[in-house]
């Protein structure tokens, strides 16, 4: 009976939610972000705002700091989050035939407080009154300086380019969209004090709730789809660009928003370069391929890494090095566990590879001792939840998911093994959202004997 009753629920939750416009995450998911975020601004208030309508007739896509206190995908908005009176107000203007024509549930614009439980909705154009009576008692505004993140961004490193190519440009000097924010609120209210967010933001996003990785999981398996299509249509007389547009309509086909990032695509004279996405080889007998791609699900990313001969078939120089970087993949997912940090997964790397005769003091080895195989934390940024990290003292906690990236890369025999693995610290261990490619020799080479 508790079961039919359960079963119930969900049936009725999933009408309501499919004919209102469901949100990725219940209601109380995106209360308690906000919650934590309030803990952390006791003093003061906090103010994100939404990404606009891009130029054009391209898709809307959010921001991911306001997807992930709001849910909404809706042009424009505004987030308040009130760390004194702990509560958040939302600010949104958009016409119902707006909202149709972008896809956007009417009854989601009308009262999205439903889903998301922000407690108070007022129209944009009340935002400057609002905020002008707010800093009468408050005087600490937070926002984000860094620069807010779309699909395929990552905040540090767009924050960083921006900066290049406009601020310290003498013929452009433009502030970033933050910056200016950050100046307009100082113009407009002399004697406030505006500090910096993106790393308490950055922290909150870091550890993954069970929804997030539960979404994740589903990333996992369309990505792990993805590279499976690519590894098998991969042969010699094959266009790259062929092979990428396959991983893009398998990610697409099996429900992904889109890519996390552009499709890396490493072979021959290009094996050097850790980022190439030209696509302008046609692969040769002889070559060894690595495949650096994964799906963004839901405004959530994996990242995985797959290295295997055009040929299908290893070659004795192949299979040495290919050996080597799987067994120090091997080690360090077998080390991942709550309360070990990565100087120490690193520790077991290096005796691995004392124990079976290699130094572990080669250049090639430095980073995978240093971090243990961690290359990145990922979320709903590729490079995610940054803030506060720790480097190889980083004590690894349930809920963090991160890339254990075994890259070894050979340019002067033009081979290179990239093994990039997204995994999720569990409670007595961690969870591959990768398993299931192929990783052994045996296993690779019976897979692209299938055509």
């Amino acid at each position: 009976m508790k079961n039919k009753t359960a079963f119930l629920i969900f049936l009725l939750n999933a009408i309501v939610f499919s004919a209102f416009g469901q949100l990725t995450f219940e209601k109380s998911e995106y209360t308690a972000r906000r919650e934590k975020l309030m803990d952390m601004i006791p003093d003061g208030i906090a103010i994100l705002r939404g990404a606009s309508l891009p130029d054009g007739d391209s898709p809307f896509y959010q921001f991911n700091n306001m997807m992930y206190f709001t849910g909404l995908e809706i042009p424009n908005l505004i987030l308040v989050v009130d760390g004194k009176e702990r509560t958040s107000t939302l600010f949104l203007t958009i016409s119902d035939k707006d909202a149709r024509g972008e896809g956007i549930s009417i009854d989601l614009v009308k009262d999205p407080g439903r889903f998301n439980g922000i407690e108070r909705i007022l129209p944009y154009y009340n935002f400057s009154s609002y905020l002008a009576a707010k800093v009468e008692n408050t005087r600490i505004i937070y926002t984000p300086f860094n620069a807010e993140e779309l699909q395929w961004e990552v905040s540090a490193e767009k924050t960083q380019s921006l900066k290049n190519s406009m601020t310290k440009d003498e013929w452009d000097g433009r502030l970033t969209r933050e910056l200016q924010f950050m100046k307009k609120l100082n113009e407009k209210f002399p004697g406030i004090e505006v500090r910096d967010c993106s790393a308490k933001i950055s922290d909150l996003r870091k550890i993954k709730s069970k929804a997030e990785i539960d979404i994740m999981r589903e990333a996992g398996r369309i990505g792990r789809q993805a590279h499976l299509a690519f590894i098998r249509a991969t042969g010699v007389g094959v266009k790259e660009s062929n092979l990428a547009n396959l991983f893009e309509f398998t990610c697409k086909k099996e429900g992904a928003q889109g890519l996390a990032y552009n499709t890396i695509i490493m072979s021959a004279e290009n094996i050097p370069y850790g980022h190439y996405h030209r696509y302008n080889r046609t692969l040769k007998d002889g070559d060894f391929v690595v495949l650096d791609a994964g799906p963004d699900y839901n405004y959530y990313d994996v990242d995985f890494s797959t290295s295997f001969p055009a040929s299908g078939k290893f070659t004795p120089k192949q299979k040495e090095l290919y050996e080597l970087a799987n067994q120090i993949r091997e080690v360090c997912v077998k080390s991942y566990k709550p309360g070990i940090t990565l100087k120490q997964v690193g520790q077991n790397v290096r005796k691995y590879l004392a124990d079976n005769g290699f130094n572990p003091d080669e250049p090639r080895f430095k980073g995978l001792v240093t971090y243990g195989g961690y290359n990145h934390s990922i979320g709903m940024a590729v490079h995610d939840g940054m803030g506060t990290f720790q480097g190889p003292n980083e004590v690894l906690q349930e809920g963090f998911v991160f890339a254990c990236d075994i890259n070894m890369m050979y340019p002067d025999i033009e081979i290179g093994v990239r093994l990039e693995d997204t995994v999720v610290i569990t409670k007595d261990g961690c969870e591959v959202l990768s398993a299931g490619l192929p990783r052994t020799i045996k296993e690779m080479e019976k897979w692209m004997s299938v055509r």
